[in-house]
């Protein structure tokens, strides 16, 4: 009976370690799940600063989009969500979850407004803007772009707050708080953020965004129309592009329902969908544009985006100068990587599109190239 008690001890030892484990998985889960929410759906935004002037019908005016992957997408820099296959058939996954450093981010959001403003546009719409954020090293990107744009007004509406996540283990992403960002030259009356509809999955929506978009109205001199401006960002890691079909659905009843009431619309971003197809003859045409050794992916490969499929009186303006999006699951290199069209603009049919360009950074501050437009108002 005595040679039993080191093993009864050892034993019980041995529960009780797996018991605090256990407790201590169980109540980490319990902390994200309660951290974890959804921001309302038509929730007014803040409008800061800006101008009394008001833009008018027949001037033209110039718009950039330009996703700013919260200052990490470095050419070396590779995202450990992306997966992509190679042309010989091997499978490849990003790298990272935060910056490779504080100064490497730095030097990319420094890099960013130095083409933001040799843009000089009237408007701007910049998607995943950190402004506290372990990922990036809790430089404030929101901060730096209202400070560089002095004189417009600055809406910004969150679509990504985290808990403290301790995943990946060897670069956890930690604490984040992000969102996209409007600048406009002229009087903004009002914005409100629009909630698009996101994955029910618990593990995928704590590492997704808050989906949503920002829809800005401007006055128009001489008229009682309005200019909506909306500036958003569609979900990536959406399997079958299910959840992109349901956020297109909500977009387009928007883009109606402001037609309708005779207002100019443009809405303008990532919508992580392939936006030149109908400049080709078929999907695939479109998709193998840009050179690469790398395949199709499949979530661009089932959600490529026609004019067809918008609401009546709307079309598509995407350039095909250069792509707008590089695979992420590898460090870039030119003619490697998977690339294509997914930030550019939907326009109403009273907006003529003037000129549609890609400026090609080659990746230099992140895995986007900012897109402009070019337009006037009829």
């Amino acid at each position: 009976m005595k040679a039993k008690k080191p093993i009864v001890i050892v034993l019980a030892a041995v529960a009780a370690v797996i018991a605090l484990f256990i407790a201590i998985v169980g109540g980490y889960v319990a902390y994200v799940a309660l951290q974890y929410y959804r921001i309302e759906d038509n929730l007014a935004l803040e409008i800061v600063g800006g101008r009394e002037e008001s833009v008018s019908r027949g001037e033209s005016y110039s718009l950039m989009s330009y996703n700013l992957g919260f200052g990490a997408y470095s050419p070396e820099y590779s995202f450990f969500m992306d997966t992509g296959v190679m042309d010989d058939g091997s499978e490849v996954v990003g790298k990272y979850a935060k910056g490779m450093s504080k100064e490497d981010v730095q030097k990319n959001v420094d890099g960013q407004m130095t083409v933001a403003k040799e843009a000089d546009a009237d408007f701007y719409f910049f998607q995943e803007v950190d402004v506290k954020a372990d990922r990036s090293y809790d430089i404030d990107m929101y901060a730096r772009a209202v400070g560089e744009f002095e004189g417009y007004a600055s809406v910004y509406a969150e679509n990504f707050h985290t808990a403290n996540l301790l995943y990946p283990f060897g670069d956890p992403i930690g604490k984040t708080n992000a969102g996209i960002l409007t600048l406009s030259r002229f009087k903004t009356e009002s914005s409100v953020r629009r909630s698009f509809p996101v994955t029910t999955s618990f593990i995928d929506k704590l590492f997704d965004l808050d989906r949503c978009f920002a829809v800005n109205y401007l006055p128009v001199e001489g008229s009682d129309k309005k200019l909506v401006l909306i500036n958003l960002h569609m979900s990536a890691y959406d399997e079958g592009g299910t959840i992109r079909a349901e956020q297109l659905n909500m977009l387009n009843e928007v883009l109606k329902s402001e037609r309708d009431k005779g207002n100019y619309v443009i809405a303008g971003g990532d919508f992580n969908h392939c936006l030149i197809a109908d400049k080709f003859e078929n999907d695939e045409a479109a998709l193998t544009y840009f050179e690469s050794k790398q395949l199709v992916p499949d979530w661009v490969k089932n959600s490529v985006l026609h004019e067809s499929e918008l609401a009546e009186g709307f079309c598509i303006a995407a350039s095909i100068n250069a792509a707008t999006c590089r695979g992420a699951d590898i460090p870039y290199e030119k003619g490697i990587n998977y690339s294509t069209v997914v930030d550019g603009f939907i326009v109403s049919d009273n907006v003529t599109v003037l000129n549609e360009s890609t400026s090609d950074t080659q990746y230099a501050y992140s895995d986007h190239n900012p897109v402009v437009i070019k337009f006037r108002l009829d």
